[in-house]
């Protein structure tokens, strides 16, 4: 018996559901607050009824986060597929607000938004790149939130130890395709965009990886 089962038939059950309620519209008032409190020079997330507020980032998360979104970006916009978003972007999801370190939307999702948009829904494709503090939310609250979101395509980002991991959707779970710090990571979501993994982490190949892109 699941645990929502047993909630049903529990004879308070009437009483469970106000109690949720009561609890569900704190918190969503608390996030209404959190949406006012921040300023486009945090770099803040609201999850499961909490503030978040992240410290700057170490060079290594830095510079991966720079090659990846120069490759897909790039790519991106030449193929006329989309658009990258860059740390920034808040995506709003039924309870939780995420900050992805990179995220995608197709053409047609991208056209419908407008310049003075702040609060954005769940985005094709995601990259989090880990750090000490992010590491749990990353393979945790976030994956299942993504997941849940029927966000197609994850991938978790290690820039200690230069390994990626692509997540797909298939039959609304993540199932691991690729984890590896060598070869190539092909994405599902983004029709044809192809990279070395180590273009991800390292400069020559990052730019190496660039320049086959950018070939008439």
């Amino acid at each position: 018996m699941t645990l929502v089962d047993q909630i049903f038939r529990s004879p308070h059950l009437p009483q469970i559901l106000q109690e949720l309620n009561s609890l569900w519209e704190k918190e969503q008032a608390d996030r209404r607050a959190f949406y006012e409190q921040i300023s486009e020079n945090d770099k803040a997330e609201f999850i499961n009824g909490q503030p978040v507020f992240h410290s700057p980032v170490k060079r290594k998360h830095s510079s991966a986060l720079d090659f990846l979104q120069t490759l897909l970006s790039v790519y991106v916009r030449i193929n006329g597929l989309g658009r990258i978003y860059v740390e920034k972007l808040m995506i709003e999801l039924t309870r939780n607000s995420f900050e992805p370190d990179l995220c995608f939307f197709t053409t047609n999702r991208d056209a419908q938004f407008n310049e003075e948009q702040m609060l954005f829904p769940a985005p094709d494709f995601i990259i989090e790149i880990l750090s000490r503090k992010t590491e749990k939310y990353d393979r945790g609250v976030k994956f299942e939130d993504y997941e849940a979101h029927g966000i197609k395509e994850y991938w978790i980002v290690d820039p200690t130890h230069k390994t990626i991991e692509q997540y797909l959707l298939k039959n609304k779970r993540y199932e691991l395709a690729v984890k590896s710090t060598d070869g190539y990571i092909e994405s599902k979501v983004i029709k044809g965009f192809k990279m070395p993994i180590r273009a991800g982490f390292y400069e020559r190949k990052n730019l190496k990886a660039l320049q086959e892109i950018l070939k008439p």
